[in-house]
């Protein structure tokens, strides 16, 4: 009987876990050197958004990411990708210089439900600088580190 509720409880610890955490694989160069292309990373879904944390956020397959200026929830579409990249400003703080497109670089705080979202290679990512601000419905989590046993080794 004691077997078999450890059983029980593994199985539920696991898929609780499947829930929570999540394998990414890194694909492209806009977070290097920090993370490369192929690395697994680990992401906790849900939680909070803060400066300097990565998250993965949806990017919508028009390219598109960002709500119109003011607003900070954008259309939900079907088709997506995923991108890594670092939080440079959350609701209610002052993005950094350049951190955001003509309309949106207003001087103001970043609106509530968005986010300013750079990637750490500032020559080779797609990020706020040319799609504004980020929808915090689109931040599937948090990096919590590296993947053990999978950093791919510098060329």
């Amino acid at each position: 009987m004691g077997l078999i509720v450890l059983g029980l409880g593994m199985v539920i610890t696991g898929a609780v876990l499947r829930r929570t955490l999540v394998v990414v694989t890194v694909r492209g160069g806009s977070m290097e050197p920090t993370y490369r292309d192929g690395e697994r990373v680990l992401v906790r879904r849900g939680g909070r958004c803060a400066v300097g944390h990565v998250v993965v956020v949806r990017q919508e397959a028009d390219g598109h990411s960002s709500p119109t200026p003011g607003q900070a929830v954008a259309a939900v579409g079907t088709a997506h990708e995923w991108m890594i990249k670092r939080v440079a400003a959350a609701a209610g703080d002052r993005p950094p210089p350049g951190a955001l497109p003509g309309p949106y670089a207003t001087g103001g705080p970043v609106p509530p439900g968005a986010l300013v979202l750079l990637g750490d290679n500032t020559h080779n990512s797609y990020d706020s600088r040319e799609a504004g601000y980020f929808p915090t419905t689109h931040v599937l989590g948090t990096v919590i580190r590296p993947r053990p046993g999978r950093r791919k080794k510098p060329t």
